[in-house]
This record gives structure tokens, sequence and C-alpha cells, in this order.
């Protein structure tokens, strides 16, 4: 009887120590022996941040383009023709008895008559031009900003020895993630 009292005193000691060690290595049940263990993840949060990209993009629409004909230049001619008759017309008529100066008057006169009257035959055989219209494509580079959302981690709920911590992580950490502990002697 006296042996089995020993054994089980030895059995009852054993287990004490046995349970002691499991209570102080943490939810993992193991007393880390590199300064590592694994604690229980609670939650595993996603965390995304708004990036914003710019792409260029080709923008094309059809606009309607009015032409003009050119200019007949038979405008340009009768009107110079016209404009240079009255011109000398006049010239004739304002120097009317002066000698010499009156030739070279009655030049500048039709000469001046003939641009005059280019220029406002022109003018009205532009108007008169015939307008004819086409559809073209425009096209114009524009920037498109578009807004993507990233995932950049996770915010991890853990729980270790009883207490809780959290943490960010670059990827998901799953059931349990591993933690750095350091035991110092308590004095």
């Amino acid at each position: 009887m006296k042996y089995y009292k020993q054994l089980l005193v030895a059995a009852l000691v054993a287990g004490l120590v046995g349970f002691s060690a499991c209570a102080s290595a943490g939810d993992s049940g193991y007393y880390p022996h590199d300064g590592y263990d694994y604690a229980r993840v609670v939650s595993a949060t996603p965390v995304y941040t708004d990036v914003q990209v710019q792409t260029p993009r080709t923008q094309c629409w059809d606009e309607q383009v009015a032409y003009r004909q050119p200019a007949s230049p038979a405008g340009a001619v009768i009107g110079g023709l016209i404009g240079a008759a009255v011109g000398n017309k006049l010239g004739k008529n304002r120097h009317r008895g002066h000698g010499y100066r009156h030739r070279h008057d009655r030049g500048a006169s039709t000469v001046a008559g003939a641009a005059v009257g280019a220029l406002v035959g022109h003018q009205i055989s532009s108007a008169n031009a015939p307008t004819h219209y086409v559809t073209e494509q425009r096209c114009q580079v524009v920037e498109e900003v578009t807004t993507r959302r990233e995932l950049i981690g996770y915010d991890v709920r853990y729980r270790y020895n009883g207490r809780e911590y959290l943490t960010r992580t670059d990827r998901h950490p799953g059931d349990r993630i591993r933690v750095r502990v350091d035991v110092t002697p308590a004095w």
C-alpha cells in the first residue's frame, strides 16, 4: 500500500506540473522553445484604400462644318472694271482744264477706282458663293479618372494567454497567427 501511495503522489505531482506548464504555454498548449508560439485569431477585417487612376482616352464626335466655295475671280474683275470706269470719270470731271496735272490725277483716280471696285466685287462674289455642309469627325485625348479599391492588409484581432491583441498584416492569417513570446523572470 505504501508503494501505491508513493505512486499516487508521484502521479499527482506530475499532473500538477503538466497542468502548470500547459496553463503558462498560452492557447496553443505549447511552451515556446524558440521564442515563438501561435495565438488564436478572433477576427480578420480587410482594410482597403481608394486609388485614383488616370487613363488617357480618345474621345471622338461628329461635327457639321460649313465650307464656302471660293469666290469667282469674275466678281473682282468686273468690280475692278466698273471701279476703274467710275474713277476715270470722277478724275476727268474733277480736274477739267488743269493741263498736265489733269492727266496724272486722272490716272490715279482710275487706279484707285479699279482697286476699290475689285475689292467690292470680290466681297459681293464671296458673300454670294454657295455654302455646303460636311460632317467631319473630330477627336481629342482626355484623361479619364477612375477610382479603384485596393486591399492594403487585414486588421487582425487575436487572443493569447487570455488577453486580446490587435495587429495589421499583409495577408489573411487564417485561424491562428504566429506570435513572438518573451518570458522574463519576475523578481
